[in-house]
């Protein structure tokens, strides 16, 4: 699970983390310099009035994680082998600090090489972009061409900053670009991108998923949003089981 040295996603980290390591998994955390890794802050204080944060049991879960050897001792992204590996996880944030993590040639080439193994990758949020920015060098177009995902809706990326714009200016905007359309442009015409229902606030949970919603193509999982976390790790979990 790569992630940037700032502004991860808490839900979308310390949810997948609790899923595949009860499940026997050993989640190994990778930053570019091998630092300890630091959350994005606003998401545990509730961004605005206590809202648009992540909830009591990610925060929760969030700081099990955080006391663990693991996370507070990553890897390095250049010193990560996939060979060494049975899936990579990319979790999102919107912050600035994603960036770095988001533009890194040396994840998208992490990623090209673990799906040329044939090993599983999901991708959640604005962590689908690192796939989408990946290069196929054999057709020279991105790793999602022609595949069927889903990732950040507009409406939801829109919504978000709206919101909080007033206050936060363009926190919740990563990009110029929304996920959507740069994610729909790496699809090309043969892609297909599943937007889910349209919902704000419901969430999905460790014994409801009715809220959620998970994209399979083959070996490449993906979600939209921190309310997807728990659906999208356990069917990570499931695959690994196959």
């Amino acid at each position: 699970m790569p992630l940037p040295d700032r502004d991860h996603d808490v839900t979308e980290v310390a949810v997948p983390w609790h899923v595949l390591t009860r499940s026997g998994h050993q989640v190994v955390f990778a930053t570019e310099q091998g630092g300890a890794p630091q959350c994005d802050p606003l998401l545990l204080s509730g961004v605005i009035f206590g809202q648009l944060g992540a909830d009591a049991e990610a925060c929760r879960l969030h700081l099990q994680m955080a006391a663990s050897s693991d996370y507070r001792e990553p890897q390095r992204w250049d010193a990560l082998d996939p060979a060494e590996f049975d899936a990579v996880f990319l979790p999102g944030g919107h912050a600035a600090g994603m960036r770095q993590y988001l533009e890194s040639t040396s994840l998208q080439s992490l990623v090209v090489e673990t799906m040329r193994r044939g090993l599983p990758v999901a991708a959640i949020c604005h962590g689908v972009l690192v796939l989408a920015r990946a290069q196929q060098s054999s057709i020279g177009k991105s790793l999602l061409h022609g595949r069927r995902v889903t990732c950040l809706p507009r409406y939801m990326e829109r919504a978000a900053w709206w919101l909080t714009a007033w206050k936060l200016g363009r926190y919740y905007r990563t990009y110029p670009a929304y996920v959507q359309d740069e994610v729909c442009a790496a699809l090309g015409k043969d892609g297909h991108f599943e937007r889910g229902p349209i919902h704000l606030f419901a969430r999905g949970s460790d014994h409801d998923d009715r809220a959620a919603h998970v994209v399979e193509d083959g070996q490449l999982i993906t979600a939209r949003w921190p309310g997807d976390a728990w659906a999208i790790a356990k069917a990570l979990s499931t695959k690994l089981r196959t």
